[in-house]
């Protein structure tokens, strides 16, 4: 049986793959877990972004709460992060959130975070699904009657809570400076104009008008081809884009270059070490990072520790080993100063802040990195395990490492949120990297799609 928590939580097409009565069971899992070692009703927390089928999600978990004897507390649409700094603010049980990220409308997640504001770990997750599985069999558990039944509480005042605790992580102030944000129609639509305008910017907001099906349609931090046009039509110093659940952080310069995971990494990095603010001058990273990101951060006399793609790996190692900063090129950053999960508003302010500090335009510090081509494939399949030892996939690898040589590499992986492998390849010859990566993608497709 396929495990039922992916990377990021549960996830599949709303009334498809994921369907309410999966969240019904959910709610009352984790109630039934949370509340095992106290006499009260456990609080848990639910967030959601902006998707059509949010709030049948939110009503099945509230359900599923309240019929396991728990306190729902309901925060409304609100970036991710702010489930994980309210859990802990509220003294929460657990936390929840209702997101797919930067997935279609049409998809849906539901994903977790303890107490203590950290997404769960695997053997937590495994427990959950142990009574997922005993609900859907034979529901015989707890069922408290009366005035032990759960109930629910309707919160309006904890977005300000978080745009409150967003506005004190941020030392600098922007008067002047002209920012173009793009919301992604997400969960960041409310939250992000409100903080840069308090902190002076003059902000021009796109793609900010959810619907329910618009939320990362051609726009936001995977698609930032409009907030690259806004910035150059307004003539605009700086570009924000966050994802659906405002988890993530993408920049563009005043000329319209994109400033990606990588890139802030390395601002942020060196920003840090000038200050003396990074611990053994060391920023964690993924295996996707980009070559270029590694010589910049040797330049600049830092390092880079390396961690599997995901950011729950990436803040594993930064826990462990004592890192403040970390990330992904996607846009995942995780500053431990401040918050215990990535955090697009606080990633976008630190940005500013370092930015504001050099006293340079964005250009300049975008050409601290040199970023290399890389190109990625991602191949639709069946199925997503067998593929690392599938002989043909193994020689079409190995043949394209062997072409690319010490100055490019090939990376395969399966996504751990969709039903893909992705082909990424990088070097310093475009036309070259699509030939093998195509070449690659096409054995993958054949293979196991």
């Amino acid at each position: 049986m396929a495990r039922l928590f992916g990377t990021d939580g549960v996830r599949g097409e709303a009334n498809v793959t994921l369907m309410p009565e999966m969240a019904y069971r959910l709610g009352r899992a984790a109630t039934l877990y949370f509340g095992k070692e106290s006499e009260e009703q456990p609080l848990i927390l639910i967030g959601r972004d902006t998707r059509i089928s949010g709030e049948m999600f939110e009503a099945a978990l509230t359900a599923g709460i309240c019929s396991a004897g728990g306190r729902a507390m309901i925060a409304g649409v609100i970036p991710t992060p702010a489930i994980a700094y309210l859990a802990r603010k509220h003294h929460a049980k657990a936390g929840i959130v209702i997101s797919a990220s930067h997935n279609p409308f049409y998809d849906n997640g539901i994903k977790f975070f303890g107490g203590d504001g950290y997404k769960l770990p695997d053997a937590v997750e495994d427990e959950l699904e142990a009574i997922v599985h005993q609900l859907e069999n034979d529901d015989n558990l707890a069922r408290p009657c009366k005035e032990n039944i759960g109930h629910i509480e309707y919160r309006t005042d904890l977005l300000n809570q978080y745009i409150e605790f967003v506005l004190s992580t941020c030392q600098e102030r922007f008067d002047g400076m002209k920012i173009v944000l793009d919301c992604a129609n997400g969960a960041s639509y409310q939250v992000m104009p409100r903080i840069l305008r308090e902190l002076g910017a003059k902000v021009k907001v796109i793609h900010a008008l959810p619907n329910g099906t618009n939320i990362n349609d051609g726009c936001g931090s995977t698609h930032l081809e409009s907030l690259q046009k806004a910035v150059l039509e307004n003539q605009a110093d700086f570009g924000i884009a966050h994802d659906g659940d405002a988890d993530r952080c993408l920049c563009v310069d005043e000329k319209g270059q994109v400033i990606d995971g990588d890139h802030i990494l390395v601002l942020c990095a060196t920003d840090m070490m000038r200050e003396g603010k990074l611990p053994y001058n060391t920023v964690v990273t993924t295996v996707m990072a980009n070559i270029g990101f590694h010589q910049a951060i040797k330049k600049a006399g830092g390092r880079a520790e390396i961690t599997k793609v995901g950011d729950r790996y990436v803040l594993e190692n930064m826990l462990k080993n004592g890192y403040k900063l970390g990330g992904e090129q996607s846009g995942h950053i995780i500053f431990t100063d401040y918050s215990t999960t990535g955090d697009g508003p606080i990633t976008a302010l630190q940005v500013l802040s370092s930015l504001k500090r050099s006293g340079r335009k964005a250009s300049e510090l975008t050409a601290l990195m040199t970023t290399y081509p890389q190109l990625l494939v991602n191949v639709k399949v069946a199925k997503k395990d067998g593929w690392d030892k599938n002989a043909k996939i193994q020689a079409a690898i190995e043949a394209g490492d062997k072409e690319l040589g010490e100055n490019g590499r090939i990376l395969v992986r399966p996504s751990g949120t969709e039903p893909l492998i992705r082909v990424m390849a990088e070097g310093p010859d475009q036309n070259q990297l699509d030939e093998i990566c195509h070449r690659i993608a096409d054995v993958v497709k054949e293979e196991q799609g």
